[in-house]
């Protein structure tokens, strides 16, 4: 039904690789792979049999336990229109209490409607959020209330852009600190 490649540790791996935990669930203990390095990035697919096969308003749900003291992190979905994504793994060191027990990666068929945007979707809408308060905070300060509406000069956003790439060049770490 689906498959897993890790770059540069392992060849790819079946579904026979993964213990069936549920029905529709899957899990593969990284540890049973005797990697040599914890891999970064992994790449899950589907058959074409079974990305044909998936009943529709279905996915399969791509998580990943960096420890098993670690929560389940949602990556990403796979179906019939996406049959395969490359995939960036948490790492297990973010905590303040050391990682216990191995990493597992996790396959679930569930109901597309259910599942959370993928985490790269939610940090773009963050990322756009704070850019977005931040050409509001440079507008109120040039604006005048003219019944509760914003008055600005019509070169605003020309003068706010500038302002904001002569802090991103002379400040690598500016544009990180619109990502929270």
């Amino acid at each position: 039904m689906f498959g897993v490649v890790f770059p540069d540790h392992t060849f790819p791996l079946d579904a026979t690789a993964f213990a069936q935990v549920a029905p529709n669930s899957w899990l593969l203990d990284l540890s049973t792979l005797a990697l040599a390095a914890a891999p970064r990035s992994a790449v899950v697919f589907l058959l074409p049999a079974a990305a044909a096969a998936l009943p529709p308003g279905k996915a399969v749900a791509v998580y990943f336990q960096a420890a098993a003291n670690r929560p389940f992190a949602f990556l990403g979905a796979l179906g019939a229109t996406r049959p395969s994504a490359s995939f960036s793994l948490p790492e297990a060191g973010d905590e303040p209490e050391p990682a216990v027990g191995p990493a597992k990666l996790g396959v679930a068929v569930e109901d597309a409607a259910a599942l959370p945007p993928p985490p790269d979707e939610q940090r773009a809408e963050r990322v756009a959020l704070r850019v977005g308060e931040n050409l509001f905070n440079f507008m109120q300060s040039f604006c005048g209330a003219d019944g509760g509406k914003l008055v600005v000069p019509t070169d605003i956003l020309d003068r706010w852009f500038r302002k904001f790439q002569e802090r991103a060049k002379k400040d690598p770490t500016y544009l990180k600190s619109f990502d929270f």
